[in-house]
């Protein structure tokens, strides 16, 4: 496969800290890979996953994106080529799943019948029928259905990385195993490369075609859960594991 995406020595510390969030990673993910970030709290998971859409800036090190230093890059462009999904979701409450998801053609002046068939293509590929829900509002969706949605409108202008943070945090146990197959189906479907934050050891292994395990701001491993779980890298990885058991 080819190269998408790398960090080289890629270095973030916040005023005030006497450490690194981040702390001199390098590591490179290919074309149409499914990345699962596994860590404990402030591991630098989601640190590193907002420096990929500039959220935050490297103190050090560069990142590349197809080949193409981000930096050099204007981060408001950048952005609408990288879909972003969160825990939190943020749909616009007043506007229609239409409209939510028709956010970023809107801004790039789509015209209403590339837009419209846009959105129902997304909606058939993460499980909503659109004329069922097309012109429904969020506080008419349960939350399992407002975060299909929010990843519709991530996915709406083919970007070229899907981040998603703890995108099924807030979800209940049955919802959310249902939600973890139904996006590894739209990863297969997308052909995109995702890279998924998550806190949760069972997840990361499911989703992932390689886990990347970080602690105190370091990679401590980067494979594919069938490694990982064979020959854990360190005392660390092996009471992370440990602990799902």
């Amino acid at each position: 496969m080819a190269e998408i995406l790398r960090f080289e020595d890629v270095a973030k510390r916040f005023p005030g800290a006497d450490y690194n969030a981040v702390d001199h990673v390098d590591l490179s993910v290919d074309d149409g890979e499914f990345v699962a970030i596994l860590g404990t709290s402030g591991s630098g998971k989601t640190t590193l996953l907002k420096l990929v859409n500039r959220l935050y800036e490297p103190d050090s090190g560069r990142i590349y994106l197809r080949g193409e230093d981000i930096s050099a890059q204007d981060p408001v462009q950048l952005r609408r080529g990288i879909g972003y999904v969160i825990q939190q979701i943020g749909l616009f409450p007043h506007m229609t799943v239409k409209s939510n998801i028709a956010t970023v053609p809107r801004i790039l002046k789509w015209d209403a019948d590339r837009t419209d068939a846009r959105v129902d293509e997304l909606l058939r590929l993460v499980g909503l029928d659109p004329e069922e829900y097309r012109d429904r509002f969020p506080a008419q969706l349960s939350g399992g259905q407002q975060q299909r949605v929010g990843l519709a409108r991530a996915l709406a202008v083919d970007p070229v990385v899907m981040l998603l943070d703890e995108p099924f945090g807030a979800i209940d146990a049955i919802n959310r195993s249902a939600l973890q197959d139904e996006l590894l189906a739209i990863h297969r479907e997308s052909r995109k490369t995702y890279l998924f934050v998550t806190h949760d050891i069972a997840e990361a292994f499911k989703l992932g075609t390689r886990v990347l395990i970080m602690h105190d701001g370091k990679v401590v491993q980067y494979d594919t859960p069938d490694v990982i779980k064979s020959a854990p890298a360190g005392a660390f990885v092996e009471e992370l594991i440990g602990s799902a058991v």
